[in-house]
């Protein structure tokens, strides 16, 4: 296999554009990445496509990427289209790095794309909800209301009323993890929201937020609540948006940049049965990632983490080893993971804040890593930093992750 690098990169600004085409955002997402890299659209080889809800929320299926892409000019080579929930252009991203590693191709282009908001939101949360076993979803709902019926209580990570027409279904599921990891290690709300203070901080920084605004501990606890613990400003927001990146062969990589990203590790798998105790899929993906590229969670300098509720974050912590388990809660409690800290993570602003187009995450983490490894993030530029990791999961079948991926990279 040969070594890969990402030369360029570029996204939009991710946001709620009813007036904006996919085909719109995604040309300024890839005019965005082919400046970066130094080159034009007649140098790619290969595209690939990551979305997740655009035939649910606008009607276009099969050929998503062949349309976005051939309306700005992109077309006569191989174009693929990766679905894979809100992990689809990380995956993308692995199969451009999986086509040129391969020596198939030299030079290939990843993308991600969503438009997630409509004029009915429950069609946008209809979307999201079906990224999980809906058969399943469906048992649960009438179990649950049979329990309630007959008094009973049930503990099983289930949407409750109102999931999916008021809000994501996944914000129940995340609200359930929380409560465990409360009741297991005696993590607080407090912890949570600070996580939420952190994040919303990071993206008043990044210009390519979808919210920019500064929130106290007191705003993000008192906000509108959502699903116990969870409130709002705790939660990803729908959104709109593309991300795009250009991967090159480490050698002709040369030829475009002085500064260059080298990927040293591309992983990605799914959700699998497995006993208590046993790694669950965040540690054995992320364990294959440090593997793979020769590195431990103590050498990471820069962390983009899929953040869908702050729980989540803080749950990742123990997951990815930046700490023991159960002691997520101190790491941000000692500031350890803001920008200016020893193990930055969602320098973004991570989707809470940064946003969470779910076809567009995955090349949008990549983004923030490339650039920040570069030394360009501005306002949030982590003090020189060597190693960067990706972790972008999507979808959950039986209580974990259904897809997860994993990138790590160095300059």
């Amino acid at each position: 296999m040969r070594d890969v690098a990402v030369i360029g990169a570029g996204m939009t600004r991710f946001g709620k554009f009813l007036d904006r085409s996919m085909k719109e955002i995604t040309r300024e997402a890839v005019d965005g990445a082919l400046s970066s890299a130094g080159t034009d659209k007649s140098k790619l080889e290969v595209a690939i496509v990551g979305n997740a809800a655009a035939g649910l929320i606008t009607g276009q299926e099969c050929i998503r990427g062949q349309v976005v892409l051939r309306e700005m000019g992109i077309g006569g080579i191989p174009i693929i289209n990766t679905e894979n929930a809100c992990a689809s252009s990380s995956t993308a991203f692995h199969m451009a790095w999986l086509y040129v590693a391969s020596g198939m191709y030299d030079i290939a282009l990843a993308v991600g794309v969503e438009k997630l908001y409509h004029e009915d939101k429950r069609k946008s949360f209809a979307a999201i909800g079906a990224a999980v076993d809906v058969e399943w979803a469906q048992e649960m709902q009438a179990a649950m209301a049979t329990s309630k019926g007959n008094g009973e209580r049930t503990d099983q990570p289930a949407p409750a009323s109102g999931a999916g027409e008021k809000r994501s279904m996944f914000m129940d599921f995340y609200a359930a993890f929380a409560r465990q990891h409360m009741q297991r290690y005696g993590t607080t709300v407090e912890q949570f929201a600070r996580i939420a203070v952190k994040n919303h901080y990071h993206g008043s920084l990044n210009p390519h937020a979808q919210y920019r605004e500064v929130y106290t501990l007191e705003d993000i606890l008192t906000s509108p609540p959502v699903a116990e613990p969870l409130t709002r400003l705790m939660c990803s927001p729908i959104g709109d948006g593309a991300a795009a990146a250009i991967l090159c062969s480490a050698e002709k990589a040369k030829q475009f940049t002085t500064k260059p990203v080298h990927i040293l590790a591309s992983c990605v798998s799914s959700g699998g049965d497995h006993e208590p105790g046993e790694p669950g899929l965040t540690e054995r993906v992320v364990q294959q990632a440090y593997k793979q590229a020769g590195v431990g969670p103590e050498d990471l300098n820069v962390i983009e983490l899929h953040d869908a509720s702050a729980p989540a974050e803080l749950v990742l912590y123990e997951e990815l080893g930046l700490c023991g388990p159960g002691e997520g809660g101190k790491l941000i409690d000692a500031r350890a993971t803001y920008f200016d800290g020893p193990m930055p993570v969602n320098t973004s602003g991570g989707l809470i804040s940064k946003g969470h187009p779910i076809g567009a995450t995955g090349v949008a983490q990549i983004y923030e890593v490339f650039t920040q490894l570069r030394g360009e993030a501005g306002e949030r530029q982590v003090a020189n930093p060597r190693i960067g990791l990706t972790e972008n999961g999507g979808g959950m079948v039986k209580g974990e992750a259904a897809a997860l991926a994993v990138h790590v990279f160095s300059v």
